[in-house]
């Protein structure tokens, strides 16, 4: 085991300082306001955060919606014409070898 994965380890809790295996795990830290994970939030909490969350997202500006909008119906155009083209040359072929 080399220096770096040594260090790696004691900073993990995984290894002493000098190098035995630790016996017991560190306690994970919590931020005063955060809640241990087996308790349930209400639905007026839930929403709220909900809320908050939703105000940090970076929302697209109405330019952009209409630009993404419309590369996206012209990806469709051109690959459901390419789906139908597939469909109708592969169709005639078929019917061709089946006479």
């Amino acid at each position: 085991m080399n220096r770096e994965m040594k260090r790696l380890m004691q900073r993990q809790g995984q290894v002493e300082a000098d190098g035995s295996p630790a016996l017991a795990r560190p306690q994970e830290r919590r931020t005063p306001n955060q809640k241990p994970p087996s308790q349930r939030l209400s639905a007026a909490e839930y929403v709220g955060e909900v809320r908050d969350e939703l105000r940090k997202v970076n929302w697209p500006t109405r330019v952009e919606t209409v630009n993404y909008s419309s590369a996206v119906f012209a990806t469709l155009v051109v690959l459901s014409a390419t789906i139908f083209a597939l469909n109708y040359v592969l169709q005639r072929g078929a019917s061709f070898l089946i006479k």
